[in-house]
């Protein structure tokens, strides 16, 4: 049986473990894909990649039929390569407590919420899926997220306004920020806060990529800030603010958090600077290398608690 099919029957019987349908693998995709020769020689990790879109559906996680996503399938290509297997999925039933025993790490690009109804359509995560998927995370599962995960499970209350930890819905405790808004795409300067992280080492001090940056907030006093949103010079009220956290990591009690606001664009997705830093991320998450950790958010990102004016308030 070839290494494809055994990715199919995996997760046929994932998906029948979970009492959902199947769902439709596609065939290789044909994008660059980043390699690190000896970690495919490891034990593979697996890896549940959730993309249900219950808000907005960004094109790269949107799928034609049972094919894979532009985004979906570039990570189910390149697990092999590093070390990992990737199931994806938009069905929300296989957020039970038996399946998320199977994964070492979970990776959202989802937006809105889960356990609602509507949006791409596909079923909604149960309530009880929420919470065995948290405590998953607590108890030393991987969480790595991608643009819209942080537009995932909203805090309740005004997007222009920061709310106490304790009213931020837990999701969003357990990312570490919040999305507020986002202005035009456009050329923006990402500043590298921490080069010794994994993937981020030959960065240099600072990088350009034209993408949409997501403004973001509620930022944990513990963030690792890895990279830094410059706001000066971009156009928009949403980037009228002080520099802040874009691309961050942080333990969730014995869990690995990583995200990232990247990844609107499928460009991006091809991109070798995104792929580093996103296959450091996933590798740190899985606990396959290690890194210092401890909360800089103060040092490289002072004033990030400033937020933008509101809509209609631009100074």
């Amino acid at each position: 049986m070839s290494e494809w099919e055994d990715r199919r029957v995996d997760r046929r019987q994932a998906l029948k473990a979970a009492g959902a349908v199947a769902l439709g693998w596609a065939a290789s995709s044909s994008v660059p894909l980043l390699s690190a020769p000896g970690l495919e020689e490891k034990p593979k990790k697996r890896i549940l990649m959730y993309t249900r879109s219950q808000g907005f559906e960004h094109s790269a996680v949107k799928r034609k039929g049972d094919e894979l996503s532009f985004a979906e399938k570039l990570m189910v290509d390149l697990g092999p390569s590093r070390g990992f297997e990737v199931t994806a999925t938009k069905d929300g039933r296989l957020f039970t407590e038996d399946n998320l025993a199977r994964y070492d790490a979970f990776f959202f690009y989802s937006s809105g919420d889960p356990t609602a109804q509507g949006g791409d359509g596909a079923p909604p995560m149960p309530p009880e899926g929420k919470r065995a998927f948290l405590e998953a995370v607590a108890s030393g599962k991987g969480f790595v997220g991608t643009h819209c995960a942080n537009d995932t499970f909203h805090s309740a209350g005004h997007r222009f306004e920061t709310q106490k930890e304790e009213e931020r819905d837990p999701f969003i405790r357990m990312l570490g920020g919040e999305f507020i808004s986002h202005g035009p795409q456009q050329a923006a300067v990402m500043r590298v806060a921490s080069p010794r992280f994994p993937g981020c080492g030959d960065l240099g001090e600072s990088f350009s990529l034209f993408e949409e940056w997501y403004s973001n907030k509620n930022f944990l006093s513990d963030l690792h800030v890895i990279l830094v949103q410059e706001t000066k010079g971009m156009k928009g009220s949403d980037y009228q603010r002080p520099p802040f956290p874009s691309t961050w990591a942080r333990r969730h009690k014995k869990g690995r958090v990583f995200y990232t606001s990247m990844g609107h664009r499928e460009d991006v997705w091809t991109n070798p600077i995104f792929q580093k830093i996103l296959l450091g991320g996933i590798d740190w998450a899985l606990g396959r290398v290690e890194a210092d950790v401890m909360p800089n958010i103060s040092a490289a990102t002072p004033e990030a608690a400033k937020l933008p004016p509101r809509p209609g308030k631009e100074s």
